[in-house]
């Protein structure tokens, strides 16, 4: 095609206050908007990126739902009762090889991981993310970038969320010296892990963001090479939020009697504890135990306001949003804090995303829902397609082939 090549960066956790802190490629992307950040965490950020559409429209708010008729678990009930003692079953490295194990045994191509849940309580849980959302179809039955710029009829890359991250650099920036693409989603998400244990140490995050400009100057002198014009994005979904307390949640449930189960649901991450009642009185009991607690619950309203209202109530009957900068912990993410965490407040100063470009900020982007109409925005001729794979993923092939899908391609129009 003869416009623009468009390339967009999609760096993890490097927020607004980041970005601005350690002057972030001013000189390269002179552009900038502090952008709000969707309600939730990463694997809410992903699929709203990914479709533009908010976690009431795409199903992802928090990995797991109480979904008793349609928890793809519901064999481990059989397992639950050997996996004793409970603290051995808790453990993170016991956590990840069970995590790894139920993963091939479901046949989930998407990210997986148990992280905190208690493993009897899978049977009744659903998991949002059986699937992996960055190929045609990964969001169905709402269509996500990959459905969207092959509709177009763009030569396409969209990075393998599996590779190691300068892997993804150095297969792009191979593509564009070539003209090999039109459009191109660039995924690095490590800026996110080191964030959660270094939140605020200049030391240790300093040096990570300065790689990260090599690698956008890098893309930027490969596009140069490739002779074709282009815009350069980088943007991210949220920033991080130091920690300044704990809360015990699950004790306070505990202390109502309640039984898990029988009387509520929960799902109790980092910073939202969201609950469904199953019998009359549970909601008055939990709310008076929860009297006192660094939160609030969300009012429908403000449940409305971000996207993540349904009348189905998949997202739970109530939620419970912890005060910016405090962890529920324990909870179902683990048992030990960490030093930065998002998922608070969208407007929390330090949960705000930036977008920095080459060229001017469309009027529209303002939220991270927004991205997806920038990246789609053209108009974009259908033709007769060939497909293709890059090199960035032969090896996602050999691996996905049994399921009749591909991961990582790039998309060539004939």
């Amino acid at each position: 095609m003869g416009d623009k090549v468009k390339v967009f960066v999609f760096i993890d956790a490097l927020g607004w206050k980041q970005a601005e802190r350690y002057g972030f490629l001013e000189d390269l992307l002179p552009n900038r908007r502090e952008i709000e950040m969707q309600f939730g965490y990463s694997c809410t950020a992903i699929p709203t990126i990914l479709t533009g559409k908010r976690p009431a429209e795409h199903g992802h708010l928090a990995f797991y739902d109480w979904a008793p008729d349609k928890s793809p678990f519901r064999a481990m009930r059989f397992l639950a009762p050997f996996l004793r003692p409970r603290s051995f079953w808790r453990r993170g490295r016991v956590r990840n090889v069970l995590s790894k194990l139920v993963k091939r045994l479901y046949g989930f191509t998407g990210y997986f991981q148990l992280y905190g849940v208690p493993v009897e309580r899978l049977p009744k849980l659903d998991y949002c993310e059986k699937t992996d959302l960055f190929v045609p179809g990964g969001l169905a039955p709402v269509k996500n970038l990959a459905d969207t710029w092959g509709e177009k009829g763009f030569k396409y890359h969209i990075s393998d969320w599996r590779l190691p991250e300068e892997e993804n650099f150095k297969i792009a920036a191979g593509l564009f010296r070539r003209g090999a693409v039109d459009r191109a989603f660039v995924y690095s998400a490590a800026f996110d892990a080191l964030q959660h244990d270094h939140v605020g140490d200049d030391a240790v995050l300093r040096p990570k963001v300065e790689r990260y400009a090599e690698r956008v100057r890098e893309l930027h002198r490969a596009l140069v090479e490739g002779g074709r014009p282009f815009e350069l994005t980088v943007f991210s979904d949220h920033g991080m939020t130091p920690l300044r307390g704990t809360c015990d949640a699950p004790a306070a449930v505990a202390k109502t009697g309640l039984e898990w189960g029988v009387d509520y649901a929960s799902a109790i991450d980092s910073t939202m504890a969201r609950f469904w009642w199953l019998k009359p009185g549970a909601e008055e009991k939990i709310k008076i135990a929860f009297d006192g607690l660094p939160g609030r619950w969300l009012p429908e309203d403000e449940m409305r306001k971000h996207g993540i209202w349904r009348e189905d109530r998949k997202f739970g009957d109530a939620i419970f949003l912890a005060d910016a900068g405090v962890q529920f912990v324990p909870s179902d993410m683990g048992v030990k804090p960490l030093n930065g965490m998002h998922g608070f407040d969208p407007d929390d100063v330090d949960s705000k995303a930036c977008w920095l470009s080459t060229e001017p900020v469309p009027d529209f982007v303002s939220r991270v829902c927004d991205y997806f109409r920038a990246m789609t925005a053209d108009a974009g001729r259908r033709r007769t397609l060939e497909w293709r794979f890059s090199s960035a993923t032969i090896h996602a092939k050999k691996s996905m082939v049994a399921l009749g899908k591909v991961q990582g391609w790039t998309r060539h129009s004939a």
